[in-house]
């Protein structure tokens, strides 16, 4: 027997599939994949899974019904983000009902959308599709997104549809901003602070960075212009900054963090050129003392058509007006394969990467309503 919403969602909770850049943090989702592609498969679904390359033993899972073109991609990952035990009041791997909220790591980022378009698929006659439906299940979005760039580049499927079900509130988004985080290292020489011509102080060599890096905030604030974006821009932050071990000491080392957060129409590639062009007198001015290196990988901007017809249907459906956000998701890389692609599911993205993560159990029959009336009007509708 197929399991019911609230089996499933425990089910899925219970397996743990943390993703962490730090090796001894990082879990393997096997156990996730394994269970969703039985799922699917019990109800008529084609399941295919796939390692993921430069993963730590990462698996995707594509399910397919139905044959022919076109047809409507449901997405998203299975991975979670690490979690603080000790801020949780309940254990995060057990489905706990509470003042009408379902608690769990992954409630709502992001493996209980998985729940619900199984539940919403056992609902429907799968036999009248006349267009293919796909589910994917991909991993490691919370770190490198390898998952969905993987997919896009190997997949063959054409979807005119997609839905990627990250926690929106059920709004749907059309487009967000990318993501870049660098770390730039300059390398000095020390000395005693008595003598400066000694040494080569690497936070003074860091200030004259700094200043280049204003500069280039600026530059991007007034060349770069996105109107949809409360923060019309892109922008750059100076996030973590250290260097030194003593009062009396040439500093010897500097490392400053930035964040980036490009627009659309501004590649990641294209940044890291700017970014680099903004430092290059100063690498000059000191051949071999600067370092710049990507903290973890980023992630690409996306933007789809606020007035296409599937944006609008999809709005119309869920009752809201689409939206964009300023946070990253697999979207951009969906978007490879030529569909027409939202960002779409149940919860808030307040709950996200929270201590005691929830999804308020009033999204529920809406979300298995709402995934039911996309699949008909892009697989079963004449």
């Amino acid at each position: 027997m197929f399991p019911t919403l609230k089996q499933s969602f425990s089910q899925l909770i219970s397996l743990p599939s943390v993703s962490s850049l730090t090796p001894d943090m990082d879990m393997s989702n096997q156990a996730v994949i394994e269970h969703l592609a039985n799922w699917c498969a019990s109800l008529g679904f084609e399941t295919t899974i796939t390692p993921v390359t430069d993963s730590r033993g990462k698996l995707n899972l594509l399910a397919q019904i139905g044959t022919g073109k076109g047809g409507l991609l449901l997405a998203g990952h299975t991975d979670t983000v690490p979690f603080d035990e000790h801020l949780w009041q309940q254990d995060p791997f057990t489905l706990t009902e509470k003042d009408n909220r379902w608690y769990g790591l992954g409630t709502c980022d992001m493996k209980g959308f998985f729940a619900l378009v199984l539940a919403a698929t056992s609902e429907l006659d799968l036999t009248q599709l006349k267009k293919p439906l796909y589910i994917l299940a991909s991993a490691d979005e919370e770190t490198t997104m390898n998952g969905a760039k993987a997919f896009a580049a190997e997949t063959k499927i054409a979807p005119d549809y997609a839905i990627i079900g990250e926690p929106t509130g059920l709004v749907p988004i059309y487009m967000h901003k990318g993501h870049l985080a660098q770390g730039i290292r300059v390398h000095g020489r020390s000395g005693h602070s008595s003598d400066p011509a000694n040494g080569l102080n690497a936070i003074e060599i860091m200030h004259q960075i700094i200043t280049q890096l204003l500069k280039l905030k600026q530059d991007l604030a007034e060349n770069y212009h996105q109107t949809d974006f409360s923060v019309p821009y892109p922008t750059l932050n100076f996030g973590q900054i250290t260097g030194g071990d003593a009062a009396n000491r040439i500093c010897g080392c500097c490392e400053l963090h930035i964040d980036l957060r490009p627009i659309p129409g501004l590649p990641l590639e294209e940044l890291e050129q700017i970014l680099a062009n903004y430092l290059l007198p100063i690498s000059q001015q000191y051949p071999g003392s600067i370092t710049i290196n990507p903290l973890y990988p980023g992630s690409e901007a996306f933007a789809d058509d606020k007035y296409n017809p599937w944006t609008q249907l999809v709005a119309e459906l869920a009752n809201q007006t689409p939206e964009v956000v300023n946070y990253a998701s697999e979207a951009p890389y969906i978007k490879q394969l030529g569909c027409q692609t939202l960002v779409l599911g149940p919860g808030s993205i307040n709950q996200a990467h929270q201590a005691n993560e929830y999804i308020d159990m009033h999204y529920l029959n809406k979300s298995v309503t709402l995934i039911k009336q996309m699949i008909f009007h892009a697989c079963m509708k004449d």
